[in-house]
């Protein structure tokens, strides 16, 4: 673990003094600046507590994005490059994991009350890598543009999880008949008391499937502070809204949860992919779930200079909500025509799947599109969806070069 870590805990003074110098000194130099491809997309790097230099969007809540080209770098994020996104910017100062506790309470015949240690030593331990994705990744690109923070594509990354399986915490206190939904609370606080607290809900049919866990390692090492140390939720093949960090209360419902984060926010039009036309809003609308099919060209980014007539590797990831990856289209001609890239290793169905393709090029300018599609022959859009959030962008991405 890091060095803010005294004595496997967490202190005020090295956690939050650290989080609190990075908001008011950025690192310092035109290499610690970028600029996302979108208006005002300039940007300080930051280097948070057991993080390596992050883009920043805000530092008070934390909410730092991976710079793309890791992504070029393997099919699983290393903890210190992983995004981070806070609602609150009450963070927990001190978290022991001597006396920490999650508790399992509601509609239940036996409440739990568990430490750390008896979460890794009293149940069966799951593993699964899985993708983590804001729903607003990639908000700077919509247009029309809409409110909330405009990030690039680097809110998402890929990791290895292990930790209990949550149905098996359910069978231990016994879900009572009729229980409808599972409520899950963090300890990170809202800084005044007209800010709802960030609390998530999961259907019971859902919470009960074997793969959502509760996490304690991410990548073979404790989970890092900034990604929910000690215990995170992992809803696999869902957006990161549900994946609720420093993971602390478990609630079994008789009734659907209507908590502001549920019933207001991360809402998205209820059509069958979830738009309405640009600038309009929805009649109706329901809570945002499943990732969506997505690839993205990681080995070159806009305006590369590649070899004419020479033989170039194009490479890049793919992912979806649960259902794998099938194919990866790529076209250098601005979509005129495709040829299919060859698959990487299969770390699983909810996983990055890298791909590659060898293309040799004539001099000139070419547009490079990317299109993945699932078993279930779910496809990426060749134009952006758009709704009043900004969520859930998956649109064929197009990456211009030039070869010479």
């Amino acid at each position: 673990m890091s060095d803010v870590l005294s004595g496997n805990a967490l202190h005020r003074r090295s956690m939050l003094g650290v989080l609190a110098g990075a908001a008011a000194s950025p690192l310092l130099g035109k290499e610690a600046q970028v600029t996302l491809p979108f208006d005002n997309g300039e940007r300080p790097l930051v280097r948070l507590p057991q993080k390596r230099p992050l883009i920043a969007l805000t530092t008070r809540p934390p909410q730092v994005e991976t710079p793309f080209a890791v992504f070029n770098q393997g099919p699983i994020t290393p903890n210190d490059a992983f995004f981070v996104r806070y609602h609150l910017s009450g963070l927990p100062d001190v978290i022991d994991p001597t006396s920490y506790r999650l508790t399992l309470g509601g509609a239940v015949e036996r409440p739990l009350s568990l430490s750390l240690a008896q979460l890794k030593r009293d149940f069966p331990v799951h593993e699964i890598i899985a993708v983590n994705q804001c729903s607003g990744n990639s908000r700077g690109f919509t247009n029309p543009r809409v409110a909330g923070g405009q990030l690039g594509n680097g809110a998402m990354g890929n990791a290895r999880w292990r930790g209990v399986p949550l149905r098996v915490l359910l069978d231990r206190a016994g879900v009572k008949a009729g229980a409808q939904q599972i409520a899950f609370n963090g300890l990170d606080t809202p800084p005044v008391d007209t800010v709802p607290d960030f609390v998530k809900a999961l259907d019971i049919d859902h919470a009960r499937e074997e793969d959502v866990l509760l996490a304690w390692a991410m990548n073979g090492e404790d989970m890092p502070y900034l990604n929910g140390y000690p215990l995170r939720l992992v809803v696999p093949g869902w957006y990161g809204t549900y994946w609720v960090k420093h993971l602390s209360e478990i609630t079994v419902l008789d009734q659907p949860f209507d908590g502001y984060w549920m019933k207001t926010a991360y809402r998205i039009p209820d059509t069958p992919d979830g738009s309405v036309p640009a600038g309009t809003k929805p009649v109706s609308t329901r809570p945002i779930s499943r990732l969506n099919v997505r690839s993205f060209l990681t080995s070159h980014a806009e305006g590369a200079r590649l070899a004419a007539g020479r033989t170039t590797l194009l490479r890049g990831i793919a992912f979806s909500g649960g259902e794998g990856i099938a194919h990866v289209l790529v076209s250098t001609d601005n979509g005129v025509n495709w040829s299919e890239a060859r698959l990487g290793e299969d770390l699983g169905r909810y996983s990055f799947r890298e791909w590659q393709l060898a293309v040799t090029l004539s001099a000139g300018r070419h547009a490079i599109r990317v299109r993945a599609s699932t078993p279930r022959r779910e496809t990426q859009p060749l134009q952006p969806l758009w709704n009043p959030p900004g969520y859930m962008r998956n649109v064929v991405e197009t990456v211009r070069v030039e070869a010479a």
